[in-house]
């Protein structure tokens, strides 16, 4: 009897011990695409381990995860995606990740040009009613509840935060683009064509201009990014 205890002992930790190596956690190869178009710089990150990857130039990266995780993709123009890493991915190493464009919701539609036509003067919706961007959205249903505390748990809550900051930050840079033209990068603040992007960036992180931004005052945003260019100028010339 004694026996035959010990001998389903040891099979129970061999069972154990196996199905602890088929989920190990291995590299994961994988390709970020929109429309059969491979995506570069699409930030990656595993909420289970907080590996983090970027895709290159050809929409490929490589993560270390097992079955089960959760793999977080984000990036500047695409909706954010959370995606499980499922058994057969896990098993060839190797996973497809389609995205989606994110188009621009714009905040407000006038009509015929009056601006006291508005969805709250219509009483389509309530007055003073508090807006949230798709990722607020996503922070704001994850808070309550069991699913609340499992976005603790898991680190997925700190992880939409960072999104919603990053959200925050695209759409500065996309009013950023269609405020300034990029000849007046280049002719009036001295950035060369290939460093406007990375500027852009360095501007939006500047809290006194993103207010500036947020509060459409180009003026203000004019004279705050001509003190930004000169401090940017200064910095890059001193590191040639």
């Amino acid at each position: 009897m004694i026996k035959k205890i010990i001998l389903l002992l040891i099979l129970l930790c061999q069972n154990q011990l196996l199905t602890a190596q088929t989920n190990a956690e291995k590299i994961i190869v994988g390709t970020v695409v929109c429309d059969t178009r491979e995506l570069e710089g699409i930030s990656v990150i595993n909420c289970m381990n907080k590996t983090m990857a970027v895709t290159d130039k050809d929409g490929c990266f490589s993560i270390l995860a097992k079955e089960g995780d959760i793999l977080n993709f984000s990036g500047i123009d695409y909706k954010y995606l959370k995606k499980h890493v499922y058994r057969h991915e896990y098993k060839s190493g190797t996973m497809e990740v389609e995205m989606v464009f994110n188009a621009v919701e714009l905040d407000e539609v006038i009509i015929n040009k009056n601006a006291n036509i508005t969805a709250e003067n219509l009483g389509i919706i309530p007055r003073g009613q508090i807006k949230f961007t798709q990722q607020e959205r996503k922070l704001y249903s994850s808070s309550g509840g069991i699913f609340g505390l499992y976005s603790i748990i898991s680190g997925e809550k700190e992880m939409l935060k960072k999104n919603v900051e990053a959200e925050k930050k695209e759409i500065l840079m996309k009013k950023l683009e269609y405020m300034f033209a990029e000849k007046y990068y280049i002719k009036t603040l001295k950035i060369p064509e290939e460093l406007i992007k990375g500027f852009q960036y360095y501007c939006v992180e500047d809290t006194e201009f993103a207010a500036s931004l947020n509060g459409k005052n180009k003026s203000m945003s004019m004279f705050l990014m001509t003190n930004l260019a000169t401090v940017y100028n200064q910095s890059r010339f001193s590191k040639e």
